[in-house]
């Protein structure tokens, strides 16, 4: 039986994300409260993409473009496409930054495509947004916290399984800010530069912090500082984006828990930074709460696992 689409327009918001968070490689990731917001509709014929914001004038404004590759992927997982769409995207987050521009792009081309469709959200359940989005992007650390809010923690299950994840509150009186630089930076040179292999003992290291910034994401921020150590990726990043690691030492002399946001160059502090200090020319600093809903459709929650929080998120 073919699809019937509905007849008006559908929005999506979906917040920027940051990766890893030092040692939680490919694991963990945080919303943070600052979103892009996109419109879809099914039209006659045709595909067209306005842009606002980051990316205009840049990104492609035909079906090459993220949020609609995203949505042909997910119509066609629920039984065909429309004739045709308009999109509008307003781009609030900073695009090849490290703040996930790329998942909240397909995260909302998921969730448009999924709302589309009359019973979109019986055809596709909220654990097969999760992996739909995460197949698309290559792994589940951004595409999970811009689907379910919070600080999440992701992981891809043996064979058939796919992306999972569950989300947790972090603690009341995190506040992340946010340092973006001028320039940009591109992931798949950020894990070019990655090892084949670690010494042991930094990865034993690394899982230790991993699992102690948990509890200090949550429950004990003045954890923060140790918690961050990580000696798996950033390290060896740090010859590609010598400005980012210089900002990371200099937060983390102070007393910040600062680390690469995702592939950077972006670098995130977890803790309040000194009102004297000064990162420098050419970096932007805002000071960003933690987004704990994830992306909404029109002021409706979709994405998330309040239904089944085992397999795709919520931890009730």
């Amino acid at each position: 039986m073919g699809l019937s689409f509905v007849a008006g327009p559908v929005r999506v918001r979906t917040p920027a994300t940051s990766a890893n968070l030092g040692p939680g490689f490919d694991a963990l990731g945080l919303a943070l409260a600052l979103y892009d917001d996109v419109t879809a509709r099914v039209t006659a014929g045709g595909c067209h993409v306005d842009v606002t914001g980051e990316g205009a004038g840049e990104l492609p404004t035909d079906e090459r473009h993220l949020v609609v590759r995203a949505m042909h992927a997910t119509f066609d997982a629920l039984g065909g496409r429309p004739a045709g769409l308009a999109v509008s995207c307003v781009n609030r987050i900073p695009q090849a930054r490290g703040l996930g521009s790329s998942s909240a792009a397909i995260v909302a081309g998921v969730q448009l495509a999924r709302a589309l469709v009359v019973d979109g959200g019986e055809r596709m359940d909220d654990a097969g947004v999760l992996q739909i989005a995460a197949r698309l992007e290559g792994h589940p650390d951004n595409v999970a916290p811009c689907l379910l809010g919070g600080f999440t923690i992701a992981w891809t299950g043996p064979g058939d399984e796919g992306a999972r994840a569950v989300t947790l509150a972090p603690a009341g009186d995190v506040r992340p800010t946010v340092f973006v630089p001028e320039e940009r930076g591109l992931t798949a040179v950020a894990r070019a530069a990655l090892p084949a292999t670690v010494p042991h003992a930094d990865a034993a290291l690394t899982a230790g912090r991993a699992a102690l910034l948990v509890h200090a994401l949550t429950v004990e921020p003045a954890l923060l500082l140790p918690a961050t150590e990580d000696r798996l990726h950033q390290g060896y990043r740090a010859a590609g984006m010598p400005g980012t690691a210089a900002l990371v030492v200099a937060l983390r002399d102070a007393g910040v828990a600062a680390v690469i946001s995702g592939a950077g160059p972006t670098v995130l502090a977890l803790t309040p930074v000194p009102p004297d200090f000064a990162p420098g020319i050419g970096w932007a600093a805002q000071t960003l709460p933690v987004d704990v809903t994830g992306a909404r459709i029109e002021g409706a929650i979709l994405g998330h696992a309040e239904r089944d929080p085992v397999a795709a998120g919520r931890k009730s």
